[in-house]
């Protein structure tokens, strides 16, 4: 849901979610451990092993209770949040049980050893002879096939539990709380992380000037479309699918049903990319994965899809590197993917003004009709106040922190970062249920479509493979020590 409603929207709303538990988990620093009950999913081969509390404080709950305590908190939390986007309550609450215990099986289901095991020690140590070699984020494959399976066959139960099928309002909430995260990750390898955030935001840039323009010419010279539906096209092709394309309608006053489609298209397309992109990543980048992390955000184009993809990426590159003898440290190909994917969010609000300012000054002039500068703020993703309030703030703590310290914030960010997992399964199995294909073939959506894949496949995932080398070829994550 992106629309006002009376002062906020999922974007506020994911900000906010985000902060509460940020804040709650850093009880820890004090010595209250208010998040330890959280659930947490390990790879299993005995289903009674899956699951435990977060902290061995509350050990007593055992893994089923601890799933309780997280369903219950999260509802309530949730349903709260639903209450004030003026959201059904009760069609929320009820939808959100089924997404929640949907998506949680899933991940459960992808922790299986032989899904989820990646190295032959591994192996060895749960008894098994084979393994997809997924490791355990491979619950967010099985989410987003499960996701797939049910809002294309089971179309009457996905308009049943529409009203909590809201996949931005997950990601966003898990990229808030991915900010705390790697900012402990960035205190210990301080140089590497600036550079890897400079790098970041001059790919982007680069990304911006090529892609956008290329895509509005072939949508209007090839493909014959107006303006009206050229420049949301190029914006969600090109830079960050489902907030541009809307961002970028509005800006220039166009119809609602033409970033409905354009929506609807970046959405069905992200499905697309996240189930084979991580893959070619795995077979040709895992000598280069920061390219790898760098080119999922250039290519995938919604924040769930983009994030997401880079977790996926992350695992695999990881498992493949540590079969051969190498173990690169965790978050560094994630973290490369949010960055860079934060970036192109910062940007959005600025681009939309601009095109705002060319509509009404040189295409569609009305008299006393000019773009404001407060349309940049109206536009800029909140979101992301949430990622750097989380990265700095941490990243502060950490680079002052004695070695007990130190251990605190990591176990405290090790709770919020459980949180950051469960949203993302929501994400994947969100948006699974969002992609009903032949709903969308039969509103007439098939030359929008070529207009996507020529420029998609044909250009935009190339090119950013060739952006992310450039910048971020040759860099590494730091190897885990000892």
């Amino acid at each position: 849901m992106k629309q006002r409603t009376q002062g906020i929207n999922e974007d506020w709303l994911s900000l906010w979610i985000g902060l509460v538990i940020f804040a709650l988990s850093l009880a820890v620093l004090g010595g209250a451990d208010l998040l330890g009950w959280v659930v947490t999913t390990r790879v299993w081969t005995d289903a009674s092993q899956a699951l435990a509390p977060a902290s061995k404080a509350y050990a007593s709950l055992g893994g089923v209770g601890a799933l309780v305590a997280t369903f219950v908190a999260l509802l309530v939390l949730m349903t709260a949040g639903a209450a004030l986007l003026k959201a059904d309550v009760k069609r929320f609450a009820l939808g959100f049980t089924a997404v929640f215990w949907l998506s949680y099986v899933c991940w459960i289901i992808g922790s299986w050893a032989n899904f989820a095991v990646n190295t032959p020690a591994e192996m060895q140590k749960f008894g098994i002879s084979w393994s997809l070699k997924l490791t355990a984020e491979g619950g967010f494959i099985v989410a987003l096939l499960a996701g797939l399976f049910v809002g294309n066959f089971m179309p009457g139960f996905a308009g049943w539990m529409k009203e909590a099928v809201r996949p931005e309002l997950y990601v966003k909430t898990a990229i808030v709380l991915l900010g705390g995260f790697l900012g402990v990750t960035a205190a210990e390898k301080l140089s590497l992380a600036t550079s890897l955030m400079f790098l970041g935001l001059a790919a982007i840039i680069c990304a911006y000037l090529i892609f956008w323009s290329v895509v509005y010419y072939v949508a209007r010279t090839w493909f014959k479309f107006s303006r009206e539906w050229a420049a949301p096209l190029a914006s969600g092709i090109s830079i960050c699918g489902v907030s541009a394309a809307i961002a970028t309608g509005a800006a220039i006053r166009a119809r609602p049903v033409v970033a409905i489609m354009v929506s609807s298209l970046v959405v069905i397309f992200s499905v697309v990319e996240l189930l084979f992109l991580p893959f070619l990543a795995q077979a040709y980048l895992s000598h280069e994965p920061m390219v790898a992390g760098a080119w999922m955000a250039l290519s995938v184009k919604t924040d769930g899809a983009a994030v997401a993809s880079g977790a996926i990426t992350e695992s695999l590159i990881l498992a493949k590197n540590a079969a051969d003898g190498i173990n690169f440290e965790k978050g560094w190909i994630l973290g490369t993917a949010a960055t860079v994917k934060v970036f192109i969010d910062i940007f959005i609000g600025v681009w939309a003004f601009v095109l705002a300012y060319i509509w009404t000054t040189r295409i569609e002039m009305r008299g006393g009709d000019r773009p404001r500068a407060m349309e940049i703020w109206d536009r800029f993703p909140k979101f992301v106040i949430g990622y750097v309030v989380t990265f700095l703030l941490i990243l502060l703590l950490a680079l002052g922190a004695t070695p007990a310290m130190l251990g605190k914030i990591k176990a405290a960010m090790g709770e919020a970062n459980t949180f950051r997992g469960i949203f993302f399964v929501l994400t994947f199995f969100t948006i699974g249920v969002m992609s009903n294909f032949r709903r969308l073939w039969e509103e007439g959506i098939g030359k929008l479509a070529a207009v996507y894949l020529v420029c998609l496949f044909g250009f935009i995932v190339w090119v950013g493979l060739v952006i992310s080398w450039m910048f971020y070829g040759g860099v590494k994550p730091p190897l885990v020590a000892g």
